[in-house]
C-alpha cells in the first residue's frame, strides 16, 4: 500500500468537501472568514487523525453490533480535547467557531472514515487517510473562506487589502454569497481534476434502471405517449 497515496487522494481526487460534498454544514457557516476556515479545519485534521489512529487499533476488539456508538464515543474524546485547547488558547476562534465545534463529533466526513477505512486498514495506512483528508478539508475551507473574507471585507485573516475605492460587498459574507462562492470552487476543482459530466442523467444514468419499476413505468408512459 502506498501510504503516500492515501494521503494524497484526499487533496483533490477525493477531496471530502469539494468532490464528495460532506460537511457542507460548517463549511456555508463559519467561512465568513479565513481564520475561521483555518480553525474549523485544523480541529477536524486533529480529529480525524487521531480517531483514524484509536479505531484502526481497536477495530479487532470493537464489536459489529455497536461500532458506531463506539466510533463517536473515541471522535467525541478528541474533539472534546480540541474543544479545551481551543478555549484556552484561541477563545476568538472558539467563540466564532460556537456550536459548530462540538459538532465535529458527528460529521459526515470523520465518521464515514472510521466506517470506511479505518476501521478496515492498518494504522499507519488510517493516519495518512485522515491527515489527507484533513488537510483536503482544511484547504476546501479555506479556499471558501478567503474568496467571501476578500470580497465581503476587504480583508484576509483581518489585513486590509481593497483600497478605499473599493467597496466590499456584504452579500459575500451572507448565505448566498456562501453558496455561490463554493459552487465556483467546486467548479474550478472539477476542471483542474478534468473531471467530465455524466452522458446521461436520471433513470438513464443508474446502473439499476432494468429491473426498477419507477423507470419501467416511466418508459411505458414515454412509448404509450409516442
Amino acid at each position: 500500500m502506498s501510504y503516500m497515496k492515501e494521503f494524497m487522494k484526499g487533496l483533490i481526487k477525493e477531496n471530502p468537501t469539494l468532490v464528495s460534498l460532506l460537511g457542507m454544514c460548517p463549511t456555508l457557516a463559519v467561512t465568513v472568514s479565513a481564520s475561521n476556515a483555518v480553525g474549523m479545519g485544523a480541529a477536524a485534521l486533529f480529529v480525524l487523525v487521531c480517531s483514524n489512529l484509536v479505531i484502526s487499533l481497536l477495530k479487532n476488539f470493537i464489536p459489529k453490533q455497536v461500532r458506531l456508538p463506539a466510533y463517536i464515543v473515541i471522535i467525541a474524546g478528541f474533539v472534546t480535547i480540541v474543544g479545551f485547547v481551543m478555549q484556552r488558547f484561541m477563545p476568538a476562534i472558539y467563540d466564532a467557531l460556537g456550536i459548530f465545534l462540538p459538532l465535529i463529533t458527528v460529521n459526515c466526513i470523520i465518521l464515514g472514515r472510521a466506517e470506511m477505512f479505518a476501521s478496515k486498514n492498518s494504522p499507519l495506512a488510517s493516519v495518512c487517510d485522515g491527515a489527507g483528508m484533513g488537510v483536503g478539508f482544511t484547504l476546501a475551507m479555506l479556499a471558501v473562506g478567503s474568496v467571501r473574507e476578500i470580497f465581503g471585507c476587504g480583508t484576509w485573516f483581518d489585513i486590509p487589502l481593497a483600497p478605499e475605492f473599493l467597496e466590499p460587498m456584504s452579500i459575500f459574507i451572507m448565505p448566498a454569497g456562501g453558496f455561490f462562492v463554493l459552487g465556483c470552487v467546486i467548479a474550478l476543482v472539477n476542471k483542474i481534476s478534468g473531471k467530465k459530466p455524466p452522458a446521461a442523467t436520471g433513470c438513464a444514468a443508474c446502473p439499476n434502471r432494468e429491473g426498477c419499476i419507477s423507470c419501467s413505468s416511466g418508459s411505458a408512459a414515454k412509448e404509450g405517449d409516442e
